[in-house]
């Protein structure tokens, strides 16, 4: 059984979740924390943070999924490292349970100073099918999943005869059409044709991908003329772009489309390939802590990115990103609120570590959260883009620069950076790579046939 004797015994900062936010505010106090003779504790489920704006591009196979990610070992070295996830925290005591990864019995930590960072997960409906045959983008695994199942289909349907089943493996799906839903589908459809452009047996054109979005445009963050563009450049790519309309039932892989207009069946059609885009909700875990929670889900803090009640902050107790609801002092957020994308979480984390040094160790001052966002950029495939950047809009090869640049410099860590920018240089020069990994979900199938005894009637006929 676990315990609180296996961790240091120091002054402790609980960082929930080492993604943006916790890897930053983790980086940027350990060192001054350790100085002042406690210590900063990071409590995430994986050994690693994850840029998320790079998964459409894993999935389409222009940067490796190890370059993707930042290894927490690896930059967080005078942190306290714990792979499990917080289930719940009594900030009256001062502590919070945790549950290790391995499944281990949970074992109470206790801390000083606690920073939520939980983020976000991906936020689903009740539509029937859709736990089955969906998946999401919003983890490294379910990019390379994403990838090498798309590749797998091309493969097996350029075997089969033409008829449904082989028009159902080669129709790929994407609900949601903001940034993630739209940058996945349009990276896919790159990748998806390059490997029908190698395989003789098929030609491009038999290949369908539909986007279905529910309102009646797409990507809100950039200008309407942008969207509009970017609709009519997918189309003219060959991609079904379905407005004003939403998926009714996803059961045995048949989706059912309803016309948001009047609520009628906007037709059916089969897929092997379902991909979930269709928005993020804070994580649940907040519901199991004794924190002011709004409408929402998300943890209550103010501008100074304290968790704070009806009776104002409460002491010792921090949130950023996504699981926060952070007002936007600039104006531009929804609802008066920051949204939940990595451009705020970075600048928080910075700022929180800061305000707790403030508040902590008395060195400098608390100091309120105001960032106007720069804008916007998306990656639409190879040389293809779309950006909106302080009220300047660009399409084209110029957006896809300015995507890959934005990004390129956004990335955590030199190393990181190096990696993924060198990469792309590569694929330059030499294209992305189209193979699929095979028997990942399974990687002992070839060690147990070659160990497993033929059987006695194979046997008899040798």
């Amino acid at each position: 059984m676990a315990s609180t004797t296996q961790f240091s015994d120091r002054p402790r900062v609980l960082v929930v979740g080492g993604g943006y936010v916790g890897l930053y505010v983790a980086k940027n106090l350990q060192n001054k924390v350790k100085a002042e003779g406690g210590i900063v504790t990071v409590v995430d489920p994986l050994p690693y943070m994850t840029y998320q704006p790079f998964l459409p591009e894993v999935a389409a196979g222009t940067i490796e999924a190890r370059d993707a990610v930042v290894s927490h070992r690896m930059h967080l070295k005078n942190t306290e490292l714990i792979t499990g996830k917080v289930i719940s925290i009594n900030h009256a005591a001062r502590t919070a349970m945790v549950e290790p990864a391995d499944g281990g019995e949970p074992f109470e930590l206790p801390y000083q100073d606690v920073v939520l960072a939980a983020g976000s997960i991906t936020r689903t409906f009740p539509i029937p099918g859709l736990a089955e045959a969906g998946i999401g983008m919003k983890s490294i695994e379910e990019a390379v999943a994403t990838r090498n199942h798309v590749l797998e289909r091309i493969e097996t349907a350029s075997l089969m005869p033409a008829g449904p089943e082989r028009e159902r493996a080669l129709t790929f799906v994407v609900v949601g059409g903001g940034f993630a839903g739209i940058e996945t589908l349009t990276e896919l459809e790159d990748m998806a044709r390059d490997a029908a452009r190698l395989n003789d047996r098929l030609k491009r054109e038999d290949l369908r991908f539909v986007l279905i979005e529910a309102m009646g445009r797409v990507m809100p963050e950039v200008k309407p003329d942008q969207a509009e563009w970017v609709v009519s450049s997918m189309r003219e790519r060959g991609i079904e772009v379905l407005l004003n309309t939403s998926l009714a039932s996803a059961e045995d892989g048949v989706l059912k489309l309803i016309n948001m207009a009047d609520k009628s069946p906007a037709g059916e059609f089969g897929t092997d390939t379902l991909i979930w885009t269709a928005g993020v909700q804070a994580n649940p875990m907040v519901r199991a802590t004794d924190f002011p929670i709004d409408e929402r889900g998300r943890v209550r803090a103010n501008a100074e990115l304290r968790i704070t009640g009806d009776d104002g902050p409460l002491e010792g107790a921090w949130a950023a990103g996504d699981v926060s609801a952070v007002p936007d002092l600039s104006g531009g957020g929804v609802g008066g609120f920051c949204v939940p994308n990595a451009q705020h979480a970075v600048r928080q984390a910075k700022l929180l570590a800061k305000n707790i040094v403030a508040a902590r160790y008395g060195e400098g001052s608390i100091e309120e959260y105001n960032h106007k966002s720069l804008g916007a950029v998306a990656g639409l495939g190879q040389y293809k883009g779309v950006a909106n950047i302080m009220g300047f809009g660009m399409k084209g090869f110029p957006a896809w620069l300015a995507h890959r640049g934005y990004h390129g410099m956004a990335m955590p860590m030199f190393e990181r950076k190096f990696r993924v920018i060198s990469g792309w240089v590569l694929n330059v020069a030499f294209r992305r790579d189209l193979t699929d990994l095979r028997n990942l979900k399974n990687p002992r199938s070839t060690f147990k046939a070659a160990a497993t005894p033929p059987k006695k009637k194979e046997m008899a006929g040798k």
